[in-house]
């Protein structure tokens, strides 16, 4: 190989250097941008879930309450909805799943 094409070609690898060290230091700053979303996201997700664990704890206390009468409740739902009057006499029943 020619000295004019090797003396050519030093200002290209200068300059390929100096691109890829541009390009690794935006890939770094890219990745840490994301590594701090997904914490974010993450932390995010954390809170809805212990918001969503706290509503379950309070559905399974109504649900496993002993004075708790679903079917009657709905019923008193479904004649009120409808104009007629609820319900004047409780009959306790149990909850079956």
């Amino acid at each position: 190989m020619p000295i004019e094409y090797v003396a050519m070609m030093v200002p290209f690898a200068g300059i390929s250097i100096a691109y890829f060290s541009i390009w690794t230091k935006h890939r770094r700053k890219m990745m840490d941008k994301k590594a701090a979303i997904s914490s974010a996201q993450a932390d995010q997700n954390a809170v809805t879930m212990r918001e969503m664990q706290a509503r379950i704890q309070v559905l399974e206390t109504i649900v496993t309450d002993s004075g708790f009468d679903l079917a009657h409740k709905i019923e008193d739902l479904r004649a009120t909805s409808n104009g007629s009057p609820a319900h004047t006499q409780r009959q306790s029943a149990p909850l079956s799943l």
